[in-house]
């Protein structure tokens, strides 16, 4: 009889600002749930939101995602650049913070600390980020990561030009 290895809870943040991000959003989150070893357990709205870092650019789509996953945390990273590149993101050519199809990153993998090259767990900028962390409140908001909550970090940031959007029908 073999163990079935125990599942991990893990947030994601996802976001983009070229083409239909929602749609290239969707393709994202579908892609991750059928990913082996990932299962989805929530999904927030998703947010218009400003520019962030680089701000002559248009805004962007961002939602964040709730998942149970068996892959460690290199093999979902490693998981997660597959999906970006399927959906035309190219790393080596874009501007940081400038505009992209498609941005997956990892904001915390259970209670786990981690600082390698490549991957830095939590994610270091994670409450300074208003648009990650008003759809992460939406759906954990009462998560403790990293000592504190989102929703109590979100209080403390500007949210204003973040707007959630309707459902797509």
């Amino acid at each position: 009889m073999s163990v079935k290895p125990a599942a991990t809870r893990a947030y994601l943040a996802l976001g983009g600002n070229v083409g239909d991000s929602r749609a290239t959003l969707d393709r994202a989150v579908l892609a991750l749930s059928d990913t082996a070893g990932v299962h989805l357990f929530a999904r927030s709205s998703d947010y218009r939101t400003p520019p962030w870092g680089v701000t002559d650019q248009p805004p962007f789509i961002n939602l964040c995602l709730v998942i149970d996953t068996t892959l460690s945390p290199r093999e979902l990273l490693a998981c997660i650049h597959e999906i970006e590149r399927s959906l035309g993101r190219d790393r080596a050519q874009e501007e940081r913070w400038g505009p992209r199809t498609v941005d997956i990153d990892i904001l915390a993998y259970d209670d786990l600390t981690l600082d390698e090259p490549g991957l830095i767990l939590p994610h270091p900028r994670l409450y300074e980020r208003a648009f990650v962390l008003m759809p992460l409140a939406e759906i954990a908001g009462d998560a403790e990561i990293a000592g504190q909550t989102p929703r109590a970090a979100l209080a403390r940031l500007d949210t204003t030009g973040i707007e959630r959007l309707q459902p797509r029908r």
